[in-house]
């Protein structure tokens, strides 16, 4: 800015004031008697040139100029002549003199476009003081109220001259600047602009002015120091504009940030509206209930039709200070006992319209997904608020959609976990049964923790002869899928081992079954568009049977880890077990190893998941799992919890976990008896009376009869189809095992006799009298075996 416009910018006289502007004093016939400065400035004409020359001289008589802008009004405008020859449009007043000498009137002239600026200014100033929304006050050095505007008077709410003279801070009720880094008071910050002449821009003041005393503004306010001519300090200005409408939309778009931010992070029903509680309460409303449906929390599909009569449990309440009139509850975890709205109640009208209701300082808007009612969310207002808005009431009803999107996501969430955990309950065993064999711990941790399944599997199956099979086996992948793929290799696994197979022949059967199901569906990588529909080839799988008569443990294994056994001393061990390739794959025989287990012997059963990690390799895992199971002081419970804190302390890794312990035991001598006899007729009444006599012994002579049959019957068998010495044996435990071996390959078969048959009954009745019955092989033939209840203890 130059320092003219500095100086014109500060002097506030018209532009036709005889003090600035260009004066001739004229005689009665318009004869030049007196000549300003001024007016040599604008015309050029130096006093002695003009004075006593006519008005025309510089100002010829003619017509308005067309420069002249349509439709003005005032002053004359007339084209003055400049001594250079050029010509200036200028603005003229006339004042005549009084009758008291030469000097007959005085002319004021100046340039249009001074006068226009000049008017401009004033226009400005008139609608600042008049038509503004900024309220403007000027304070004087006492800080007390010297004039204002139209605006600031409205927000007052009374005429100037009733309030003139007061001070700022007696003119609010509990007002305050909340930007921070400043004084709170309105008297602080003016006494600071006076003091130093610094002045202060959007401060945010907020207070209740005496126009609308129930609710709270907020301005943004200017303060500048006010002085003269000299430089003397006058006062000072206050610039206040309310923001009060941006300032809550801004709040508003605030709340939907956050509630974007928050709502809907977590799958969870009750987390989801525990959230919108948290977001609403206190910026938006002062208590916030959320009632969802029964059938929501369940994870179950919400109702279409009417909801009038739906059953409403309360999950989420929040509020500021004690509830209101004492209507709203808190939820309880353990009371999920349905929450009752009288006919009439704004809930009730929003449960049978399925619209929002806004009556008084409540608001209930219902939570919606697709055309399904999820719930109800109450909104309060105090007593003594304002009540809620148009913009506040779409503000509810956008906060409320979005959260209703976000629980049915979560009930949608919580419904797929059911159904994945019942998938998982069926097919992973959630109670071993006692083995007279073996004591038995086990623990499974699956990767997916949201869902809570996986492809990892343990599995103990009960034998013939008091034998048990021991089972463990990973599959490639996670989650539902995986779990499907493990359920159908364990059903597999178990009905293989039903039939006694050993531990290399169930392996290269269910190889076998493997690789057939993977070329059925293209190799096991998926179908051409993407979807994979196996994932069993490349499982892997550690199968072993474990005899508690002769103590002998057999094992195979197809790609899996081998077991740790830690002998009844607490030395760890890792058996040399052939791999064999995993599952599905071929090409390779698998191998089994025969061990001898001393009695108290501890075998751990694993998949990689325990003992490998991204930041551990294999062998250390290994040992630290060999060191944490050598503490023969821990139960098989202890020992499980420790090897799971030691080898994964930060929960579930990349991969699923399987953990199967077992303790071998051994049966004692009195409870097992074997005889050898000779393949001869004479054999079947010889094992009758030595069965008799050990029954005898036992105290089981109520079982004399049936044995006697059992025994007669398989020995008379093997007898008449088989060779070489026949081995009989009775087995004492949770039932009465009765087994005749002999050297041949041929099952007998059960089936019914013709009428005119003279044989094939006997194993038919064999059959109706035990409990159960099957055939196993061995190396050197087959054993025929029978199981029978024990009677009654006492």
């Amino acid at each position: 800015m130059t320092a003219r416009n500095a100086e014109l910018s500060t002097d506030f006289r018209g532009p036709l004031d005889i003090t600035r502007g260009a004066t001739a004093v004229l005689d009665a016939r318009d004869t030049v008697i007196g000549w300003s400065p001024a007016a040599e400035r604008l015309l050029g004409y130096p006093s002695g040139e003009i004075v006593g020359h006519s008005l025309a001289t510089f100002l010829p008589p003619g017509p308005v100029p067309s420069a002249v802008p349509a439709g003005f009004r005032g002053n004359e405008i007339r084209v003055a002549r400049h001594r250079d020859g050029s010509e200036l449009i200028v603005a003229t007043a006339v004042c005549p003199l009084a009758d008291t000498g030469p000097a007959g009137q005085v002319l004021v002239l100046t340039e249009l476009r001074d006068l226009r600026l000049w008017e401009a200014r004033l226009a400005l100033l008139h609608g600042l003081a008049t038509q503004s929304p900024v309220g403007l006050a000027i304070y004087d050095t006492d800080l007390r109220l010297a004039w204002c505007n139209t605006a600031y008077e409205l927000e007052m709410g009374r005429p100037f001259a009733e309030f003139r003279g007061s001070r700022a801070d007696e003119m609010y009720f509990e007002g305050k600047f909340v930007t921070k880094g400043h004084p709170q008071t309105l008297d602080a910050v003016m006494r600071h602009v006076l003091d130093t002449g610094e002045p202060f821009l959007d401060l945010h003041f907020q207070g209740r002015p005496p126009s609308d005393p129930e609710n709270g503004h907020l301005w943004s306010c200017a303060y500048y120091r006010l002085q003269d001519a000299d430089g003397r300090v006058i006062g000072v200005c206050e610039d206040a504009f309310d923001i009060s409408a941006r300032d809550k939309a801004q709040r508003h778009l605030a709340l939907l940030v956050e509630a974007g931010r928050g709502i809907g992070t977590a799958l969870d029903v009750t987390a989801t509206a525990e959230k919108i509680a948290e977001v609403a309460v206190p910026e938006f409303a002062v208590a916030v209930t959320v009632d969802l449906g029964r059938a929501v929390l369940d994870g179950d599909v919400p109702a279409t039709g009417s909801s009038a009569a739906m059953d409403l449990v309360r999950v989420a309440a929040r509020w500021v200070g004690a509830p209101p009139d004492g209507r709203i509850s808190a939820p309880s975890a353990a009371d999920r006992s349905p929450v009752a709205y009288p006919a009439g109640s704004p809930q009730d009208r929003s449960l049978a319209s399925g619209g929002l209701v806004l009556e008084d300082t409540d608001l209930v808007v219902p939570l919606r997904a697709e055309n399904s009612l999820l719930g109800l969310v109450t909104l309060v207002r105090g007593t003594g608020t304002a009540t809620f808005d148009g913009g506040e009431v779409a503000l509810a009803d956008e906060l409320v959609a979005r959260a209703a999107v976000s629980i049915d996501n979560a009930r949608r969430f919580t419904r797929e976990r059911n159904a994945s955990l019942a998938l998982q309950r069926q097919l992973l065993p959630q109670r071993l049964p006692e083995q007279s064999a073996v004591e038995l711990a086990h623990r499974y941790l699956p990767t997916d923790d949201v869902t809570g399944v996986g492809g990892d599997w343990y599995d103990v199956i009960p034998l013939s002869g008091t034998r048990v099979g021991l089972v463990v086996g990973d599959v490639v992948g996670h989650g539902l899928q995986a779990a499907a793929t493990m359920g159908r290799l364990r059903t597999t696994v178990r009905a293989f081992a039903q039939l006694d197979m050993d531990p290399v022949e169930l392996l290269s059967r269910l190889d076998d079954l493997v690789a057939q199901a993977a070329d059925e569906h293209g190799g096991g990588l998926g179908t051409p568009d993407g979807v994979h529909t196996d994932v069993t080839t490349g499982a892997t799988c550690l199968y072993a049977v474990y005899d508690p008569v002769t103590r002998r443990c057999v094992m195979a294994r197809a790609g899996h880890l081998p077991p740790a056994v830690i002998d009844p001393t607490g030395r760890p061990s890792f058996p040399d077990l052939p791999a064999g390739p995993p599952l599905g794959l071929g090409g390779l025989p698998f191998e089994s190893t025969e061990v001898e287990l001393p009695v108290g012997s501890l075998l751990a059963l694993f998949t990689d998941g325990l003992v490998e990690a991204r930041d551990r390799d294999i062998d250390h895992g290994l040992d630290t799992l060999g060191r944490v199971l050598s503490d023969r002081g821990a139960s098989l419970e202890e020992l499980c919890d420790r090897a799971i804190a030691e080898l994964l302390p930060g929960g579930p890794t990349a991969d699923d976990t399987a953990l199967l312990l077992v303790r071998t035991r051994e049966l004692d001598t009195s409870q097992v008896v074997e005889w050898e006899l000779p393949a001869e007729p004479v054999a079947a009444g010889h094992a009758r009376d030595l069965a008799t006599r050990q029954l005898h012994d036992w105290g089981f002579e109520e079982l004399s009869f049936t044995t006697e049959l059992v025994v007669s019957e398989l020995v008379t068998n093997a007898v008449r189809y088989a060779e070489g010495p026949i081995q009989v044996r009775l087995i004492r435990d949770r039932t009465l095992l009765c087994e005749v071996a002999d050297t041949g390959h041929t099952s007998p078969h059960l089936r019914h006799s013709g009428e005119d048959d003279e044989g094939g009954r006997g194993l038919f009745i064999v059959a109706r009298l035990v409990q159960r019955w099957g055939t196993r092989y061995t190396h050197s033939g087959k054993t025929i075996w029978t199981e029978q209840p024990l009677p009654p203890a006492g």
